[in-house]
């Protein structure tokens, strides 16, 4: 029997709000970007109330998981809300039976690929949901939630998606999240003559980071790498998806011994990884040329509020959205650091670059650059440009912040969570998402042209020297 979801009265439907520009820019002819969280369970999955959790938890969030994107009057796209046939959107693949879990594990590789690659049809809602009942070597069983870029940023789309979820271990309390809010102001008896340096070195790193961003973006372009093969449309070749856990509390030593930030240590681990996997595969290649674009939450907030507030607050619908902006960072060069007793110094060189950039406005100017290239040539001309400075470097680095406690889906205990960003002209795509005690490194790589074990060993390695060296006595 068909199950349609009313979304509403019909002239409700015919109601419509603007698509906002960087909804437009992620789908458009040169761009179409999703995301796709990966749900790993504890026990083999029961999806007997999968249709009407959809129905009436995961729709009502936001009315664009009910709405498609069309052409306005005024030319400029709107959301226009639909009728729902939420077994459209459900998936249940089929694969053989009595296999190794190392042969499922191939099979759910190549599964996460074909949907990676697959456009998500544009004549309806923005997204899709899979159920995959074969066991891996991570799980017993997976969901896969594949959403448009176009509906909201990765803040967003978790907190849709974490919305479906309890606490497994009392689901009638909240789900709580990490404190990442900025400390009260520090009373110094030398802050103000240090506030006039700050701001003209701000002024100069704007100046600096904002012109070799354009450049960057327009002209400039990374070598071809053992991570990037420059290649025209890789956004449209098949991936693999390769998953790392780390143990938060050793990252934090390393935090502790360096005094800097949990986000310093990761990105420094994959900077490491990545120069060591480079090094490994090409010597001559190791320090070559290579930026990361680090995306950045430009939200007001610090951190998650509880998953109610996050949905029915007025404020947290305000933050809905694609609110952030990104960062050009060289990744530094790995002659420098080889022996093991200096391999700190390379999360220190990083931390510091970053830290300088933070230290600018550049990341305001570009989203004003958009703004003005979306104004004066269209929505079309700023999706090339983006699409340009994504496919001018060689990776991407983004981080969500997960849940303290265990989580559920109908009191299916969840036993891990990561996500990853597809259809980007890279061949390299890194994501970080923290859970419980452990973080999850899932890394998106052009199939054929970087091998997923030897690069996880080498980030692994990476790993083992940093905190090895932050542990030893100094």
């Amino acid at each position: 029997m068909e199950l349609r979801v009313k979304v509403g009265r019909v002239e409700d439907m015919e109601k419509s709000e603007p698509v906002s520009p960087t909804g437009q820019y992620f789908n458009s002819s040169v761009l179409s970007v999703s995301v796709m969280s990966v749900l790993e369970f504890e026990n083999p999955i029961d999806d007997s109330s999968s249709l009407a959790l959809i129905n009436n938890v995961f729709l009502p969030i936001n009315t664009r998981f009910s709405s498609i994107m069309v052409d306005g009057k005024d030319g400029e796209k709107h959301w226009k809300r639909v009728e729902v046939k939420v077994e459209d959107h459900i998936t249940v693949p089929n694969f053989p039976k009595g296999l190794s879990l190392k042969s499922y594990d191939n099979y759910f590789n190549d599964y996460l690929s074909k949907i990676a690659t697959n456009p998500l049809p544009q004549t309806k809602p923005l997204w899709e949901v899979h159920i995959i009942k074969y066991p891996t070597s991570n799980a017993s069983g997976s969901v896969v939630f594949k959403l448009h870029h176009a509906l909201g940023d990765g803040f967003s789309l978790m907190g849709a998606l974490l919305s479906c979820l309890q606490r497994a271990d009392n689901p009638s309390l909240p789900l709580t999240f990490p404190n990442f809010q900025k400390s009260g102001k520090v009373s110094d008896p030398e802050i103000n003559k240090r506030l006039i340096p700050q701001a003209l070195s701000g002024a100069i790193n704007t100046v600096l980071d904002f012109g070799w961003s354009v450049l960057k973006s327009s002209f400039l372009e990374d070598s071809q790498t053992p991570i990037r093969s420059g290649k025209d449309g890789v956004e449209f070749r098949p991936i693999n998806i390769m998953t790392m856990t780390f143990s938060l509390d050793q990252i934090k030593k390393i935090k502790c011994s360096l005094q800097v930030t949990i986000n310093d240590v990761v990105t420094g681990m994959i900077f490491l990884g990545t120069r060591l996997y480079m090094e490994a595969t090409n010597d001559e290649a190791k320090n070559a040329n290579a930026t990361a674009l680090v995306l950045l939450n430009t939200r007001s907030i610090g951190g998650y509020k509880s998953v109610d507030e996050m949905v029915q607050n007025q404020e947290a619908q305000i933050q809905w959205g694609n609110q952030f902006g990104f960062m050009h960072v060289s990744l530094p060069e790995l002659s420098r650091y080889e022996k093991s007793l200096n391999t700190l110094k390379f999360v220190q060189e990083t931390q510091s670059v970053i830290k300088r950039k933070r230290n600018s406005s550049a990341v305001y100017l570009t989203g004003m650059l958009l703004e003005s290239v979306r104004k004066y040539r269209g929505s079309e001309a700023t999706a090339g440009y983006i699409h340009s400075t994504l496919k001018n470097s060689s990776m991407t680095v983004s981080n969500m912040i997960g849940p303290l406690e265990k989580m559920a889906l109908v009191n299916q205990p969840i036993k891990g969570l990561y996500f990853m960003v597809v259809n980007v002209p890279q061949s390299l795509t890194v994501t970080i998402m923290s859970y419980m005690d452990q973080l999850r490194v899932a890394v998106g790589m052009e199939k054929g042209l970087i091998d997923p074990v030897k690069f996880k060993i080498c980030t692994e390695k990476a790993f083992n020297m940093m905190f090895n060296a932050a542990v030893e006595p100094r």
